[in-house]
């Protein structure tokens, strides 16, 4: 028999060149799909409390309105009377005096205005509808052997602390409203259409 002759064993770290430059850089593959949302992670810990803040501006209430009646005739004098009243059905932060029959602007803006009376037979009715002194609107009927009810309306822009009040005109003439003490025949009513400081 032959004898077997042993394979020659090679020293590969002999054969092992040197380090080569690196190569330039691939060009970037392909996005993959997006991943499934993970899981929620735990709350992180309370920061700390903050600074305070500047004070912010005054709060401004953006309604008016008054609704108020009388019991009350009232006849003309030698002098211009402020018609009083003396029931108040709204009266929205007080901003009708009922002492002073007047009421006062403090929201600035557009308001509509509401005046209704019971003339007098035989008599002249003959009021207006003022502001800060002067004469708006008229609210006037002839004299007539019947008594009616009579109405005026309107709208006024108003500033701040302007004064809308009815004044009964002066006694050249015989003049009067009519009312009594059961029912409420003469009311005044206002109330805030817009604001001035809505655009």
């Amino acid at each position: 028999m032959y004898q077997a002759i042993p394979v020659p064993q090679i020293n590969i770290t002999i054969l092992k060149g040197e380090k080569g430059d690196r190569g330039d850089r691939g060009v970037q593959g392909k996005y993959g799909k997006t991943g499934s949302v993970g899981a929620r992670g735990h709350a992180g810990p309370k920061g700390q409390k903050g600074s305070m803040g500047a004070p912010g501006d005054r709060c401004k209430n953006h309604y008016a309105a008054f609704s108020v009646g009388r019991k009350k005739p009232l006849h003309s004098n030698d002098y211009y009377q402020t018609v009083i009243f003396d029931t108040e059905f709204v009266n929205l932060y007080g901003h009708f005096n009922m002492f002073t029959g007047k009421f006062y602007c403090y929201v600035p803006g557009i308001y509509f205005f509401s005046l209704n009376v019971h003339t007098w037979n035989q008599k002249e009715t003959y009021l207006h509808i003022m502001k800060n002194g002067e004469e708006v609107v008229i609210l006037y009927a002839q004299v007539s052997d019947r008594s009616i009810m009579q109405s005026q309306s309107l709208m006024l822009e108003l500033q701040d602390q302007d004064e809308v009040w009815v004044r009964l005109f002066k006694g050249e003439r015989e003049n009067a409203i009519f009312s009594d003490e059961f029912d409420t025949y003469i009311t005044f009513s206002g109330y805030l259409v817009k604001p001035a400081t809505e655009p």
